[in-house]
């Protein structure tokens, strides 16, 4: 299968972190995800029913985040990438969790997880 559905740059707000102070606010995660999706029928028939709703796989990810705390970016990206292909049956996916705040002198650290044969 070579269809893809991505949605890149989904900021979200997260209680992430090592450290006891990073548990009593919020930063912010950038989450890019491509995932594995069979397009044709909803191209032929132009019809949503067959796309994989990618408004929904955000409000997934977002919620998900939100009402959760992590320590590690490791973590959350291995959680998401189980409940979105629990959640839609999507038979592979890459994600990659960014977290623009963690090192001082870095624009970005980042863990990207695949699963499945992209």
């Amino acid at each position: 299968m070579n269809d893809r559905v991505v949605i890149e740059g989904l900021q979200v707000l997260a209680t992430i972190g090592v450290y006891d102070w990073e548990q009593t606010i919020k930063q912010k995660l950038i989450i890019d995800v491509e995932m594995a999706w069979d397009c044709q029928r909803a191209a032929q028939s132009d019809d949503v029913a067959f796309c994989l709703n990618y408004a929904q796989v955000s409000e997934l990810i977002t919620d998900y985040i939100q009402t959760r705390a992590f320590k590690l970016i490791e973590r959350l990206a291995y959680e998401l990438c189980d409940r979105l292909q629990a959640e839609f049956a999507i038979p592979a996916l890459r994600i990659k969790v960014s977290k623009p705040s963690a090192v001082a002198n870095a624009r970005n650290v980042a863990v990207i997880v695949t699963r499945g044969q992209l």
